[in-house]
């Protein structure tokens, strides 16, 4: 299957919001999916890369970096990490790097930008605070759906039958 959102808006219309559409594609998975993590930083990723080290399994980052392109929150090197924790993907409201090594590693990304500028580690950040982007509002234990279509919001898992 190359396309979830068409399909998933079809079977579930009351059940979804859909993000603006503001973000690019960068890494490798494009269709993924997941419980939603959300982690809120302004050009400082260590919260991002503490993230990344723990099991991701089924679940999504939704890192909220205040729109900001001037530095990554995202490179190759946490992209790896968070593939090899079972991370399904990362959502960024701000910018990654090394786009083309992430192309290859198998994990969603999404972000407004790329730049080569890579952020401060000065310990700021929070982990599962409300944040509110692309005229959405996440919370931990949301579920996020995405493809090449966009980005899709709910509130509960939805039965992926159709896959």
């Amino acid at each position: 299957m190359l396309d979830l959102l068409p399909d998933l808006t079809d079977q579930y219309p009351d059940h979804l919001l859909i993000a603006d559409p503001v973000f690019n594609s960068y890494g490798k998975k494009t269709i993924f999916y997941g419980e939603v993590v959300t982690v809120k930083c302004f050009e400082d990723n260590s919260r991002v890369k503490e993230l990344v080290a723990t099991d991701g399994t089924g679940k999504v980052m939704v890192v909220d970096g205040g729109a900001s392109k001037r530095v990554a929150l995202l490179g190759d090197m946490l992209a790896e990490l968070a593939s090899n924790n079972g991370w399904e993907g990362v959502i960024i409201n701000g910018a990654v790097r090394d786009v083309a090594t992430q192309a290859k590693i198998d994990l969603g990304v999404k972000a407004l930008a790329a730049t080569p500028l890579r952020s401060t580690r000065k310990g700021v950040g929070e982990v599962g605070v409300n944040v509110a982007f692309a005229g959405l509002r996440f919370e931990d234990g949301d579920y996020i759906y995405s493809d090449l279509n966009g980005i899709a919001l709910a509130k509960q898992p939805l039965a992926l039958d159709f896959l």
